[in-house]
């Protein structure tokens, strides 16, 4: 496909403004979509939008100019090809952002496009001002994505905050791996046996953490624990 330029601005006035506008890259699957795509965000005056097969290294680097850059990929299927190509133009350019136009089948694959590096999930049947307003806000910056998708995320670094240690913690407070596990379910004030059959522990294991959480840190009591570890600006 040959490369193609839309602008809603006078050709002639394009250099004078090209510094305040988003270059938008536009890759789809099917013809239809990417002339769909194209449409609705083509008028617009403040972006520049490129169609191209394949992004040349010398577009990535002129993209590292620019102060906002997005790339809008389309796709009714698996979108994982595009994604790795998406994730080798972004390590060329970090300041490329990601829309992906057609939501993954599984909210669990949204992970999974997340790490790969999208920044916003939009319905492929969005109209042209849903995906106009959605590439400004990846632009500057804003993640975009369904109130169930983002209940994920939100489970997802709940779930990372109880498995993973925190350096922090273990540097300034002293906590052990196990110990800074416990934290999060204190905070929800989990009892002594809610919080063994979570570990499948036994109640005097955890009594045992507890007391020697205490002793490190110099807390009264499981409150106090919680308290300590806010008052140190834990996120917690």
């Amino acid at each position: 496909m040959n490369e193609t330029a839309h602008s809603g601005n006078d050709p002639k006035k394009k250099n004078e403004r090209v510094g305040e506008r988003t270059r938008v890259y536009v890759r789809a699957e099917h013809a239809a979509i990417e002339e769909r795509v194209v449409r609705a965000i083509g008028g617009e005056r403040d972006f520049e939008v490129i169609v191209r097969e394949e992004l040349v290294e010398e577009e990535i680097q002129q993209s590292r100019e620019c102060e906002q850059q997005v790339l809008v990929i389309a796709s009714r299927g698996d979108a994982q090809d595009s994604l790795r190509r998406a994730h080798a133009w972004k390590m060329a350019a970090p300041g490329l952002k990601v829309l992906l136009l057609g939501m993954p089948e599984r909210n669990e694959d949204v992970l999974f496009y997340v790490r790969g590096g999208v920044n916003g999930f939009l319905q492929i049947n969005a109209t042209a001002k849903e995906i106009a307003d959605a590439v400004r806000a990846v632009g500057r910056g804003e993640a975009i994505c369904n109130g169930a998708q983002c209940a994920l995320l939100f489970r997802y670094f709940e779930q990372e905050a109880e498995a993973f240690p925190s350096a922090a913690l273990h540097r300034d407070l002293g906590l052990a791996r196990r110990e800074q596990q416990l934290i999060p379910l204190l905070t929800r004030g989990l009892t002594n046996k809610e919080i063994a059959n979570h570990f499948s522990l036994s109640e005097q294991t955890v009594k045992n953490h507890l007391y020697r959480m205490k002793q490190k840190i110099g807390a009264e009591d499981r409150l106090g624990i919680v308290q300590v570890c806010r008052t140190q600006g834990f996120m917690i």
